[in-house]
């Protein structure tokens, strides 16, 4: 899935108070993309991820996701597209407790509008497999490690077949074995499957694994550099 942000301003408003959050970010993001977003806190990683996730509207510019501008589509076209079209993992996982796993992942899928009992079984079942997590659908939250709950995590972002993954500090808080097992995944899901990966980090671990790297500083893109494949 493509991404273009065009003269991306975003200002937060408190009282008096202006924050510019983002100022005229240009950014084109194109197929199948593994791409990292770095940068000190504060320099507007999180901001950029909100609006290209269509969380976040921007104070000016344009956001075209796959040809289509988003700023001309109703609210409630935009909540279907994103839910249609976007994945998102948290570094706190935000899973909930007391849902199994297998629950978690399937619960993406009813939100969805997967309505087939036998079809929203198949997924999960093959999506927790191929995280390494067959042998704990029935397990809680609270019963698995770090690890393992951000590989729920994955799998209910990846369970909707999405074209676009945004993961937000992925690896923040796993053991550098379990960070590096974790992006194996994420890598082989984008060369097999196609889909397209923006991670926000401070981990040089996901910045080596990216294709792209880019550093934000002060709300500007500082530099912008590709890798080779």
């Amino acid at each position: 899935m493509s991404a273009k942000l065009e003269n991306i301003t975003k200002i937060y408003k408190s009282g008096k108070i202006e924050v510019v959050a983002l100022k005229n970010v240009n950014l084109e993001i194109g197929d199948n993309a593994f791409l990292s977003i770095a940068g000190p806190s504060g320099s507007g990683k999180t901001t950029l991820m909100n609006i290209l996730g269509c969380i976040d509207d921007p104070t000016e510019g344009k956001v075209i996701i796959n040809g289509q501008e988003v700023e001309k589509l109703s609210s409630k076209e935009v909540s279907n597209f994103r839910n249609q079209n976007l994945g998102f993992i948290f570094q706190t996982f935000n899973l909930i407790p007391v849902l199994t796993a297998y629950e978690n992942v399937e619960f993406a899928l009813i939100l969805k509008g997967v309505k087939e009992h036998k079809t929203r079984k198949k997924k999960v079942t093959e999506i927790l497999d191929r995280v390494g997590l067959k042998d704990f659908m029935g397990q809680k939250p609270p019963e698995l490690s770090g690890g393992q709950q951000q590989r729920v995590a994955i799998a209910r972002a990846l369970v909707k077949d999405p074209k676009l993954v945004l993961a937000d500090e992925p690896t923040a808080n796993l053991d550098s074995k379990t960070a590096q097992d974790i992006l194996s995944i994420m890598r082989e899901l984008n060369r097999k499957e196609d889909v397209s990966f923006v991670f926000s980090t401070h981990d040089r671990l996901v910045m080596e694994y990216a294709d792209r790297l880019i550093r934000l500083k002060d709300g500007k893109i500082a530099s912008d550099e590709k890798k080779k494949k």
